[in-house]
């Protein structure tokens, strides 16, 4: 069991680093900082890549061991440093997608940037639309 793990988790590893891995809710570094936008999913998954692909290679390694030698320690050792080895990945993968910056949305169709409210003012009173005709009230 530990050798087809190995291979499950080698596989993932190897992907994300080659930057393969899409963004999923299933396999790879999924946190909220990784999951809030597809480059901060593909950054995370390429820093966690290699040690997670360590990682599955040390429980293939010592799936292939125990089978032959049908020793329980090196599948328990093995099992650690699976464990281990792919935790660390992830702690470093979802720090990495942390320090990825936020996107800025997309501006409005016209607008500058600013997202003052100034073009649509602008434009209403080049066309005069600008509200109700208060010219009578109070004598003005």
């Amino acid at each position: 069991m530990l050798l087809v793990v190995g291979v499950g988790i080698g596989v993932v590893g190897l992907l994300g680093f080659r930057e393969r891995l899409p963004r999923n809710r299933f396999v790879g570094v999924r946190t909220p900082a990784t999951l809030r936008s597809e480059r901060a999913f593909l950054i995370a998954n390429k820093v966690a890549g290699l040690p997670i692909a360590v990682a599955g290679a040390v429980a293939v390694v010592s799936g292939l061991v125990t089978l032959l030698t049908g020793a329980l320690v090196v599948a328990i050792v093995g099992f650690a440093g699976l464990a281990g080895i792919a935790v660390a990945g992830g702690i470093v993968g979802h720090r990495a997608a942390e320090a990825v910056p936020e996107e800025k949305p997309a501006l409005p169709e016209g607008c500058r940037g600013c997202q003052c409210g100034g073009c649509d003012l602008a434009a209403a009173i080049k066309h005069g639309s600008v509200g109700a005709d208060v010219s009578g009230v109070r004598g003005e």
